[in-house]
């Protein structure tokens, strides 16, 4: 750098340590020390998030008032399955209620014939066995060990879940009740199977399930499914399937 030139003289004024080389004396310093700190915490050990091997704590019940500012939910069964098909249907979701296994079956089969499936993933599951033994399609178990281009080539996935939660219409999944983790999110449609029992009447209720069913041992991905997947962040201009199926259809049996 010309030291006489006026653009140099200027920047001497200015920003007289930047240009005397200052500065790299300034960013180690800055560096030891923060260096410093951390050898000093790293002497301290830390305390394990599950002291003994025992599970934490269950979250505090949340404070009644709160409630007064989410939708009411009936506490009969008929009115919570009311709500979850008026909210399903504001979702954009398609849910129907059939009497038993056999109508599932026959309700997929005209969703198969209609969409011309040719294969589709699912997993074993008690519900979803008696199922699918009545189903006319090829099926991928993803419990098993698979490619994934056979799973990107499947239109749908049928699979269970761990609750439904009619207060927001969403359908509560983990990786252990739904076959992973990507079965749920690669098909372009993905068909719910759940039986009475598993409707909640809200989000506390389902992680209440979670928890009982759990005790403490988790799997390691859960995730509320609420409606198709969607995204407006072009022009705010609502685009379904952007980021995971398009189509979501939940059968309820029972």
């Amino acid at each position: 750098m010309d030291k006489d030139a006026p653009d140099t003289q200027i920047c001497q004024k200015k920003f007289p340590r930047l240009v005397a080389g200052a500065q790299p004396a300034i960013m180690n310093g800055s560096r030891e020390k923060i260096l410093g700190c951390i050898r000093e915490a790293l002497k301290t050990a830390a305390h394990p998030p599950e002291p003994g091997g025992k599970p934490l704590p269950s979250p505090a019940p949340a404070p009644p008032q709160f409630r007064q500012w989410l939708p009411r939910v009936g506490e009969s069964f008929e009115e919570q399955c009311q709500l979850f098909a008026s909210n399903a249907a504001m979702l954009r979701a398609v849910f129907e209620r059939v009497p038993s296994a056999a109508a599932a079956a026959e309700k997929i089969n005209q969703i198969a014939r209609a969409e011309q499936w040719k294969k589709i993933a699912t997993h074993r599951h008690p519900l979803l066995d008696e199922v699918l033994q009545r189903v006319e399609v090829a099926r991928l178990y993803t419990d098993n060990k698979y490619a994934l281009e056979e799973l990107e080539a499947c239109p749908a996935a049928v699979t269970a879940c761990e609750a439904l939660v009619a207060q927001t219409g969403s359908v509560l999944v983990s990786s252990h009740a739904c076959g992973g983790r990507a079965v749920s999110i690669l098909p372009p449609h993905h068909l719910v199977v759940a039986s009475a029992s598993q409707m909640a009447p809200d989000l506390l209720s389902a992680f209440a399930i979670v928890r009982q069913k759990y005790e403490g041992h988790y799997p390691s991905m859960l995730s509320f499914i609420t409606g198709p997947s969607r995204t407006g962040d072009i022009e705010r201009i609502l685009v379904l399937g952007a980021h995971g199926p398009k189509q979501l259809t939940i059968i309820l049996v029972g």
